[in-house]
């Protein structure tokens, strides 16, 4: 299950544009700017307000690009209340609408940055990612002289919204460096270049608002936070120090209006840094996993237990058959130390988590009923952002209509039985409590119009076999659909292993 927050603040990614745009901004610096000390230091004072920024910028401006992709993407039908939900087929069924999928073009547009003379990019992930149900076709990287190059992905992460592209015909593209972003102080100067709006090689200037700033929750929830002009448009792009330095990769906004108010995120670069040159290297990001749910210690939780007040994050589930219920972990305990370092707001559980190696064995330090005790954890694989979506949909706390997939979904199902369904993978199977020895389909909605939502069905629920049969697939449903619709029958029995674990039989009228 994923590490899931209670904090209050809102970020929005900076996705923007006419019709369908992501919007990045991605500065890179120049190689002449870093390889030229005596330069960079009549350029900017080490100490207070620098005269301008013009000679820093003209140095740096060249390593950053524009990124655009074209993409092919999925309309929905108009007038359809369902639309993007597992209903969406059942509904122009009945209106006697079209059946054929139909697309569109689409488009993003965002920012980027050299990081070698041979034409390695990076940028954001939700950049270069589809909008919605598309794929992207094409990535274009234009220089700020207007040249264009296509880019090829070369390796993306979803979990740090990070991604290196590749462009081939030089091997002395101007380039940046990254800095250490560990030395950021709240009111250093930083300058932001990017293509806010499409406005291609726009250069804005501030300080860092703070350091380390959460904004919601996750693996990698630390931001620096600048009060630097970013829009829509700046995703992916550079945040620089007065040195030339990336310290930070524009990624979110914070804006009840759309537009900047003065509360921009970046991706600091001591987390970048390494995970770029993985994803540069062709390797998988592996990250530690403990297979709990947390949320922060109030204060009223920490004056009761007699804690400190910005310590330690509250366990609210443990997964079954995850490390922390290996290790003993319970719901309740209160988690203050992950391999003797501190977990605090500013470094949560599951950062801490995160960037330990898979098969480690940490110790963690817990409060339970009052007592401190330490356990000895081995620390498991992070699963994938779609495997952690799919156990998602069965935490009770979850938003369905937001996380179900309908491309999991036979449109048979939902058009004869009103239900959602999933294969049972083994981490959805240990999400319900269910045995290895379970096999089937699990219901992740259920339209509460058909005969199986009158017959108590519900999410959660397992399907383990129609009219005797043993289901394993989605195609093994649909096939006993079939075959009932062929004998004329007006119903279908199955048996469904329910949320407290019976297995029962129940008759659900086709459609």
């Amino acid at each position: 299950m994923p590490v899931r927050y209670a904090y209050g603040l809102t970020s929005a990614l900076l996705v923007g544009g006419a019709a369908i745009s992501l919007a990045t901004g991605y500065p890179a610096g120049a190689q002449v700017a870093q390889n030229d000390d005596s330069r960079m230091a009549s350029a900017v004072p080490r100490e207070g307000a620098p005269e301008s920024f013009a000679a820093l910028t003209a140095q740096l401006q060249p390593a950053v690009v524009n990124i655009s992709t074209r993409q092919r993407v999925q309309v929905s039908q108009g007038g359809n209340p369902f639309a993007g939900t597992p209903f969406e087929e059942l509904f122009n069924q009945r209106r006697g609408q079209q059946q054929e999928p139909q697309f569109r073009e689409g488009q993003s547009l965002g920012s980027g940055f050299f990081i070698s003379a041979d034409g390695y990019i990076v940028t954001n992930n939700h950049v270069v990612s589809p909008t919605g149900r598309g794929t992207v076709e094409e990535i274009t990287v234009t220089l700020p002289d207007g040249t264009e190059y296509d880019a090829e992905l070369v390796g993306n992460d979803a979990a740090s919204d990070l991604a290196v592209l590749k462009v081939s015909g030089r091997d002395d593209f101007p380039y940046v460096r990254f800095g250490d972003s560990s030395q950021a102080r709240a009111g250093d100067w930083v300058i932001a270049i990017g293509n806010p709006f499409g406005l291609g090689g726009t250069v804005t200037s501030g300080i860092v608002s703070a350091v380390l700033r959460n904004t919601g929750g996750g693996a990698y929830d630390r931001y620096i936070q600048t009060d630097a002009s970013i829009n829509r448009g700046n995703s992916g792009g550079p945040l620089f120090d007065m040195q030339g330095n990336v310290i930070g990769i524009n990624n979110a906004i914070f804006s009840p209006s759309g537009g900047s108010v003065g509360i921009g995120f970046a991706i600091p670069a001591e987390t970048a840094a390494p995970i770029v040159e993985q994803l540069r290297q062709g390797q998988n990001i592996e990250r530690g996993y403990l297979g709990v749910s947390i949320q922060p210690v109030s204060d009223d939780l920490a004056d009761s237990l007699g804690l400190p007040q910005n310590q330690g994050e509250f366990v609210q589930t443990v997964q079954p058959g995850e490390p922390a219920e290996a290790a003993g972990i319970r719901p309740g305990d209160i988690v203050i130390r992950v391999n003797d370092r501190p977990v605090t707001s500013d470094q949560t559980l599951s950062f801490l988590v995160a960037n330990i190696a898979p098969g480690t064995t940490i110790p963690i330090d817990l409060v339970r009923d009052g007592d401190r005790r330490r356990v000895n954890v081995t620390v498991g694989r992070r699963p994938s952002e779609e495997e952690l979506r799919q156990q998602q949909m069965f935490d009770p706390n979850a938003q369905q209509e937001d996380e179900l997939s309908p491309s999991e979904n036979g449109g048979t199902i939902e058009d004869r039985l009103g239900l959602s369904v999933l294969p049972l993978t083994p981490q959805i199977s240990r999400q319900l409590g269910a045995g290895p020895d379970i096999s089937g389909l699990a219901i992740a909605a259920v339209d509460q119009s058909s005969d199986a939502a009158r017959k108590g069905l519900q999410r959660g629920d397992i399907i383990v076999s129609a009219n005797y049969r043993e289901i394993a697939s989605i195609a093994d449903l649909e096939a006993a659909i079939r075959a009932a619709q062929a004998e004329d029958r007006e119903a279908l029995l199955l048996r469904i292993r329910n949320r407290n674990g019976q297995l029962v039989y129940q008759a659900v009228r086709l459609r």
